[in-house]
């Protein structure tokens, strides 16, 4: 056990260079902290989850990143949603949120952005060190132990006053402290490609990201800078279960069971494999403990359906910090903030959660075809969708009124909705295996 940081090698040890990784590394590091990142991969490498929200701008803002992701990014000024059930389309535009200061955000390739905040991360003063795997730890009041093997196969050893974890969904420490759970109010998987030719949007809503409806889920459609649109479907996990093909000849299928997706993939080509993941859905059952703190996916995943993958990760990034740094400078006080840390961030996954857990029901689904600004409801929906959870603000009553017209619209269509709920239970519990 470390009884102090005279013997460490450094103040924070961070594990991960995703988005949550180096976004705590770099604030760190900014306020005079000694920072270690070690992330097991080489940047730029590939991830998914390209669509940001524009409450990501203000904190790529203070990390001092906006201009380089501008440069890389494709605008993105609201939200489509495609229903078979209504025969139409709406869309969401940000500009009519209840915040009409952020009216717009970006969609991204994922290995260009994280490379950007990594390498952030490293000028801010963060050691960075790539290709290096932590394969065991040891955490304790006093300090961490943790051990890494290079991608050359030699191992070291890193000593820190606190850990952070970001290792994405290795989830290092919830597994190694056995607290990772399947979420038991929700349960998917996904598999995606990438296309070039996908006929896009007109206009300004060129760079904006439908969501399409079908039957075993939904899709997402994202338009990047580049050309390449990437396309992935999140589905209940018996569906994977009737999969008798291979991977790509399976997503295609899947695709042509929407025929307005499809529709817009006529004649675009893949571009590379497609691939698959389960487990998608699942949380630990605690963020936070006496020398360190689980950030994003460490901690939690929910469905993407609202892109909130990235936003999450790093406003979990920049309050850990907060957390992180008032620990270290004031140990005494350290039960305290950690406890207010996870209550903040538990607080707005559980605000986003509450709408992705109902995004497939009937009485959603019309709320969302048929929107209407009773109460400036509306412009609170929109303001959930842009990522503003976190701050105090007048739209939470308002979130709290469309609960109302949602339960009430429920009951209006008593029997379809019940029925939608039976299945989505029995469909929570159905264990999902990794897709392949």
């Amino acid at each position: 056990m470390l009884s102090n940081g005279s013997d460490c090698d450094c103040d924070v040890l961070v594990v991960g260079g995703g988005p949550a990784g180096s976004t705590a590394a770099a604030l760190l590091a900014e306020k005079g902290h000694r920072v270690v990142l070690l992330e097991k991969d080489r940047h730029p490498r590939f991830h998914i989850g390209e669509s940001l929200l524009p409450c990501n701008l203000p904190l790529l803002q203070r990390l001092g990143v906006l201009e380089e992701v501008e440069r890389i990014g494709m605008l993105k000024y609201g939200a489509e949603f495609v229903s078979p059930y209504h025969g139409k389309a709406v869309t969401f535009d940000f500009a009519n949120a209840w915040d009409k200061s952020r009216p717009y955000a970006y969609q991204v390739r994922r290995s260009e952005f994280d490379h950007i905040l990594i390498r952030n991360a490293a000028a801010k003063g963060a050691t960075v060190v790539e290709g290096c795997k932590v394969t065991d730890v040891e955490v304790g009041e006093g300090g961490s132990v943790a051990t890494a093997r290079r991608d050359d196969g030699t191992t070291r050893t890193i000593r820190a006053r606190f850990l952070v974890d970001a290792s994405g969904r290795d989830t290092l420490l919830a597994s190694r402290f056995g607290i990772k759970r399947r979420n038991a109010k929700h349960n998917s998987a996904a598999m995606f490609g990438h296309f070039t030719g996908a006929r896009r949007l007109p206009g300004k809503a060129e760079g904006n990201i439908t969501v399409f409806w079908f039957d075993h889920g939904w899709f997402w459609f994202i338009p990047l800078a580049d050309g390449t649109t990437s396309v992935g479907a999140v589905c209940w996990p018996y569906y994977f279960k009737t999969r008798k093909t291979d991977q790509t000849r399976f997503f295609l299928d899947t695709v042509a069971l929407c025929p307005a997706l499809a529709e817009r993939l006529e004649g675009a080509e893949l571009t590379g494999p497609v691939t698959g993941t389960g487990n998608f859905s699942y949380q630990s059952d605690r963020m936070a403990g006496p020398g360190y703190v689980m950030l994003g996916d460490a901690f939690a995943f929910i469905d993407p359906v609202f892109s909130t993958g990235v936003y999450l990760a790093m406003n979990s990034a920049f309050e850990g910090a907060e957390a992180v740094d008032a620990c270290l400078r004031e140990p005494t006080r350290q039960q305290q903030v950690l406890k207010r840390f996870e209550r903040s961030v538990r607080r707005g996954i559980g605000t986003f959660s509450w709408y992705i857990y109902r995004v497939t029901t009937p009485a959603l689904r019309n709320l969302f075809m048929g929107p209407r600004n009773v109460l400036r409801v509306e412009e609170a929906l929109l303001s959930l969708l842009a990522g503003d959870v976190f701050r105090p603000s007048p739209i939470r009553a308002r979130l709290r009124i469309f609960k109302v017209i949602y339960y009430a619209n429920a009951l209006l269509d008593f029997r379809r909705n019940h029925a939608a709920w039976r299945k989505r239970r029995q469909n929570v519990r159905a264990p999902v295996g990794e897709v392949v």
